[in-house]
């Protein structure tokens, strides 16, 4: 099949983009960074540099594919997050449209049922409903988990102030993924010759957040690690010293919010809570103890 990748090498596209190519398929995969074009071609995929923001573009390289893996950039940008993330979609659905493609496979997330309390995934909302209009195309949408590879981002906090935690308590369930995982179920899907839209969740793992303290406290030799709950103030703040643009923080702050109430959680607990991926917390454990 001719398939077409989006976002670039990233933690996601570039197993996909490996299991394909060894499947035998005519892969493209699509950058904005035209230094990644050697990296791209080394996988045994073409590189397509341009911009997601350009639909002639996308349309140029959508043009014969047999299936198009979609996704959004969790940092598009820095400001008007939400707003920008979902014209990325339009531009992706008008490309669709124009080509007449018959399969895509849309990277969601657990909590985009909703369109409130979700933070950034509010975009993903949006996305889905526009893709649900495009008649001609079977769409998967691969609600995704948390994304394991977020607990990077504490690394610091756990090296500075020995606590790990959000603005959210220690017995709230959190569904999480491991990348490879979506790249797993993504292969599938892009291979299926479905109709209709579709919903599949992605969830290797469902914990509380005090296992994530205990299980990665553990791999770190630091068994006593605690998990704590910030006050939405404390979290923002929090962010916004370690870098992160106001616009940014206050969606993750939306977020966690969102995990403390159930919004997040709903949709995916409404769909019987299917947990499907291969790497648990532990396995995970082990790749954030040789990072850290």
């Amino acid at each position: 099949m001719k398939i077409i990748i989006t976002g670039s090498l990233g933690n996601v596209a570039k197993p996909l983009t490996k299991q394909l190519v060894e499947q035998g398929h005519d892969i493209t995969v699509i950058s904005s960074n035209e230094e990644r074009k050697h990296d791209i071609e080394s996988l045994g995929a073409k590189p397509a540099i341009g911009s997601i923001t350009d639909v002639d573009f996308l349309t140029q390289t959508f043009n014969g594919a047999d299936a198009v893996f979609v996704m959004t950039p969790p940092a598009i940008s820095t400001e008007n997050i939400v707003q920008n993330t979902i014209n990325a979609g339009k531009n992706y659905a008008e490309a669709l449209k124009n080509t007449g493609v018959k399969r895509a496979v849309m990277l969601s997330s657990v909590g985009a049922g909703s369109p409130v309390e979700n933070g950034p995934i509010k975009g993903l909302h949006h996305i889905e409903k526009l893709y649900q209009e495009l008649e001609n195309t079977s769409f998967t949408f691969l609600r995704a988990g948390y994304f394991y590879t977020n607990f990077y981002n504490d690394i610091p906090l756990i090296k500075n102030a020995g606590i790990i935690g959000g603005n959210y308590p220690e017995n709230t369930e959190i569904p999480v993924v491991h990348p490879a995982d979506i790249a797993q179920a993504a292969a599938e899907e892009l291979v299926k010759s479905e109709t209709g839209k579709n919903i599949r969740y992605i969830v290797s793992d469902s914990r509380k957040a005090a296992d994530f303290a205990k299980v990665l406290g553990a791999s770190i030799e630091k068994p006593e690690l605690p998990w704590v709950e910030f006050s939405d103030e404390d979290s923002l703040n929090g962010m916004l010293q370690a870098g992160l643009p106001q616009d940014m923080a206050e969606l993750y702050v939306e977020m966690g919010l969102g995990m403390k109430t159930g919004t997040v959680q709903k949709d995916f607990i409404e769909h019987h809570s299917p947990v499907s991926g291969n790497i648990k917390l532990e396995d995970f454990a082990k790749e954030f103890a040789s990072q850290f």
